[in-house]
């Protein structure tokens, strides 16, 4: 069946390509979490809207299911860091899970308490009911594709790849 989650970690750009490589049928950039509708980029950036900087994802749950996107999450930022994502800082740029449906909350609280547990560190990880999603800026959209020096350029600045 064709499900969407949506996750905030932190830079949209840097977690799009991830959730593609496992079996995603589509990622878009976007904002979630704020009460202002139709937030810009900019607006957002500078922790103007409450909206933080998240993904949609597009998934068939017979391919890739929600607690296997909940892992691919959980290994792709960084649940202790409360204050935003490597570079990025404030707000719009913490972690966030939006949850739908009580399964959706259950399977991601007991995969951040199961974190908490065996780090034996406290986690940073909003899990909100998910109550809108504002597509980000045509530009913003699988910008790793578009953009691929600026975008690796980005990764190596935001301490999420090592430079080589």
């Amino acid at each position: 069946m064709k499900k969407i989650a949506y996750f905030a970690g932190g830079c949209f750009w840097c977690i799009t390509p991830i959730f593609k490589m496992y079996k995603a049928e589509k990622v878009v950039c976007g904002y979630s979490g704020g009460n202002e509708v139709n937030p810009t980029y900019e607006d957002v950036k500078k922790q103007r809207t409450g909206h933080r900087e998240t993904i949609a994802i597009y998934y068939d749950d017979e391919v890739v299911s929600y607690d296997k996107l909940v892992d691919i999450f959980l290994c792709n930022v960084d649940p202790f860091d409360e204050g935003g994502q490597f570079i990025d800082r404030g707000f719009s740029y913490t972690l966030a899970i939006y949850y739908q449906n009580e399964i959706e909350k259950n399977i991601a609280e007991e995969k951040i308490k199961k974190l908490e547990v065996e780090s034996s560190k406290k986690t940073y990880i909003a899990i909100e009911p998910y109550k809108s999603f504002y597509e980000a800026e045509d530009y913003h959209q699988d910008y790793y594709l578009k953009n691929p020096e600026d975008f690796e350029k980005e990764l190596i600045e935001s301490g999420r790849k090592a430079d080589k």
